[in-house]
């Protein structure tokens, strides 16, 4: 298998790179280099920077707004976003929720979500979790009962990452409580301005707000509303989730990381010479750079078989790259914090909160929080115990 680029696909990672590099605001790629959240309106206007050029929704049909390019070119496209760094479209629309529209919804769901989709013009969040419900997610409670043209909603989720964000949620939901877990599930598009929805942040170890309680009591849904076939939803659930781990990888993120990491550690001094020097600390530099080339040749690799796959079911390969990734982002994290050193305690007077100004650079002001939220990255998507799992049954055929 040969996985060296063509000169075409170089040529497209020049073009790629160059309009990325002439169109993305400052502000945005700074927030990004620094670590800091972007507010919604950073990713919303990029995305519509993107829809402009008719790159917001790549891996889609042509006919539904998609590039026609190639895995190849996808992959590129993703890691010279990553890199750059860029945001990447947003993910709950374009990655999960849109896709799953596009196989299994009907020519009204299309026409309806899919264009506010591509332009951001509504934005999605992902109702799966509950409490009790994460890992096991064929357990979940949340239940949808028919009454004519609608459906009732009762339940809990939660982590729903940017709901105070969202105009729609897509929601999996038991319809049939009779039926074996995995087969009484629907895969519904709520409506977040609906009566009964409540929401309640939860606050994160890193101070940040992204992640959300949803509480639906009586809350009405159109049965237009039904994706699919109901009682069909774990098949669209596990259909959107593979697709998603693919991406986890993160391969231009933790490339862009070990840059910043570089960087930083020539600033950063101990026992009176730059960190960089240090051998000790290069030896895990260097480890962690050939485990991520390692990832960037598996990545290369699903990607290539991609070209050949017939079905359209997503590669069970990708929870090894779901896996690995999310390892290699932590490490990230990890090394960024060693960088850092005593400055990434927070300066945190007497009787206030500890999120305050660190007493060192500015630039450390967000390894710590980075650090502690990315310890989440190896949960969701299907945490790395329950890929393990899938690899066994589905590769290894243990």
């Amino acid at each position: 298998m040969d996985l060296r680029f063509t000169r075409e696909e170089l040529q497209f990672r020049d073009e790629a790179r160059d309009f990325i590099g002439r169109n993305l605001p400052a502000s945005t790629r700074k927030k990004l280099v620094d670590g800091r959240p972007l507010d919604k309106e950073d990713t919303v206007s990029w995305q519509r920077i993107l829809n402009a050029k008719g790159w917001a929704v790549a891996p889609w049909p042509v006919a539904w707004g998609g590039t026609g390019w190639s895995p190849v070119e996808q992959y590129i496209f993703q890691d010279e976003l990553q890199q750059a760094p860029a945001p990447l479209p947003h993910g709950m629309g374009v990655t999960m929720v849109g896709p799953v529209i596009i196989a299994f919804g009907s020519d009204a769901q299309k026409r309806r979500f899919l264009p506010p989709i591509a332009n951001l013009d509504e934005w999605w969040c992902q109702g799966f979790s509950e409490p009790g419900s994460g890992s096991d997610l064929a357990s979940l409670r949340s239940s949808a009962k028919r009454a004519g043209d609608r459906y009732i909603v009762n339940g809990q989720k939660i982590w729903t990452s940017f709901a105070q964000f969202a105009d729609w949620m897509f929601c999996l939901v038991r319809t049939d409580p009779e039926a074996k877990k995995q087969e009484g599930i629907s895969f519904l598009l709520i409506d977040m301005r609906s009566r009964g929805i409540t929401l309640r942040p939860i606050v994160t170890i890193d101070g940040g707000r992204d992640v959300n309680e949803v509480f639906l009591d009586d809350v009405e849904v159109p049965a237009e509303n039904l994706v699919g076939e109901e009682n069909k939803g774990w098949d669209y659930a596990k259909y959107l989730l593979g697709r998603e781990r693919t991406g986890i990888a993160r391969v231009g993120t933790s490339k862009e990381r070990l840059r910043r990491i570089r960087e930083l550690a020539s600033l950063t001094r101990c026992e009176g010479r730059p960190l960089i020097e240090d051998e000790r600390f290069r030896e895990k530099l260097a480890a962690l750079e050939v485990e991520l080339k390692a990832l960037e040749m598996t990545q290369l690799r699903v990607v290539a078989a991609e070209r050949s796959r017939r079905d359209n079911k997503p590669d069970p390969a990708s929870s090894i790259l779901k896996i690995k990734g999310s390892e290699i982002q932590q490490a990230t994290s990890e090394l960024l914090l060693e960088v850092v050193g005593p400055y990434a305690l927070p300066y945190e007077p007497e009787g206030e909160g500890w999120n305050e100004p660190p007493a060192g650079p500015e630039w450390a002001a967000s390894i710590a929080p980075t650090y502690f939220n990315w310890r989440k990255i190896s949960i969701y998507g299907g945490t790395n115990e329950i890929q393990k799992n899938i690899i066994a049954k589905a590769i290894l055929g243990l």
